[in-house]
């Protein structure tokens, strides 16, 4: 009982938990498609923040260098569930419309709430300039990388043609050979733009353990190795389950709130994927860790652009469900400010709550701008 109370006040999101047998009641019960979707949203919250408390677990007996690969492998696990389960069902516009509000999520609205709140506690903070300039680089060579196949596909040939698949694929294929380069470079170099964000959680956690040993067995002392692979499974197999749920009243709750499904790809689903990191993100801010922070929210950034999206273009391929990296001119003008702007805010090393309200302005006017396009 005693580890039962420390596991919610630990981290409170988790008593989101009780959202998952509602799920189950409400499908089985047949209480409505609004229900459904409702508490399998609510429940995917603390799932996805679990798997990452359990990867982050996992390397205090796997070392920084392979935690730091898991990390990079499950750290968007869920939305990577939710995405497949929404290739499956045939739902690719929404699956791209994800892809690019987990992207506008971490730059705008985490690094804004974080550089907001923490600017407001702690006035000018301050963090690795150099290393936010090459993830800068990254990003927007990640939208780069978007860009080509959306603006050039309508000159090769239909959308469904070879030549254009083939496009669609080779880019993928590019962007995981760069994340597995950045992967590579990193884990040999300290300086590795690529992992040094990635793994932003694991190496935090090993700095703690380096420098106060008791710290580690205390945050840890009840997530042994047996205890982190269970959480590990139970809570993918939560993700799935509820994911599986989710997806399957989509259609109809767009169709009763009168909300396209474009919405609900670029805001809501990426919140429910990511909120638990969202949360870390913020807290180190308020508690003067900038560089943590921004690395935090960049790290989620480039592990959708340059690992997700392509792998699911494979993926999608094998489930005979076809996703090509094609987005419409709303997306594409959303990923191209979303990135400028970032890039401009933390060019300097510096923020101010100023810089995070600006960043929170420009996500709340692109969400207005999703939210009352037509159904």
């Amino acid at each position: 009982m005693k580890n039962l109370i420390a596991f919610f006040r630990e981290q409170p999101v988790n008593l989101l938990l009780v959202a998952l047998p509602l799920a189950l009641f409400a499908e089985w019960g047949h209480w409505g498609e609004l229900w459904v979707f409702i508490f399998s949203s609510a429940a995917i919250v603390p799932l996805a923040g679990l798997i990452g408390r359990s990867t982050e677990a996992l390397t205090v007996y796997t070392g920084p260098r392979l935690g730091g690969l898991l990390n990079a492998t499950l750290g968007n696990a869920a939305e990577l569930i939710i995405t497949i389960v929404a290739i499956r069902e045939g739902l690719l516009e929404l699956v791209k419309a994800s892809i690019t509000g987990s992207i506008l999520g971490n730059i705008l609205l985490v690094m804004g709430m974080a550089m907001f709140l923490g600017g407001f506690k702690n006035g000018i903070q301050r963090f690795d300039r150099h290393h936010a300039s090459r993830s800068a680089i990254l990003l927007m060579l990640s939208v780069i990388a978007l860009l080509v196949p959306s603006m050039l596909s309508s000159a090769i040939g239909p959308e469904t043609s070879i030549r254009v698949e083939a496009l669609s694929l080779g880019v993928a294929a590019i962007m995981i050979v760069l994340y597995a380069a950045g992967l590579f470079y990193s884990f040999r170099s300290k300086d590795g733009a690529v992992a040094k964000a990635i793994t932003a959680d694991t190496r935090a956690t090993w700095e703690t353990a380096e420098a106060k040993p008791s710290e580690l067995v205390k945050n840890h002392e009840h997530w042994s190795l047996r205890t982190s692979l269970i959480f590990l499974a139970l809570s993918t197999v939560g993700v799935v389950v509820m994911s599986e749920l989710l997806v399957a009243v989509v259609e109809p709750v767009v169709a009763s709130l009168g909300v396209s499904e474009f919405f609900l790809g670029v805001i809501l689903i990426p919140l429910i994927g990511n909120v638990a990191e969202h949360l870390i993100a913020v807290k180190v801010a308020v508690e003067n860790q900038m560089d943590l922070s921004v690395e935090i929210a960049v790290a989620s950034s480039l592990q959708i652009a340059l690992f997700v999206a392509p792998v699911l273009v494979f993926i999608s391929l094998l489930m005979g469900n076809p996703l090509q990296l094609i987005f419409n001119s709303f997306e594409l003008l959303a990923l191209i400010v979303g990135v400028f702007i970032a890039v401009m805010v933390s060019q300097d090393g510096e923020s101010n709550w100023l810089e995070g309200a600006e960043l929170l302005a420009v996500y709340l006017i692109l969400a207005l701008a999703f939210f009352l396009l037509p159904v």
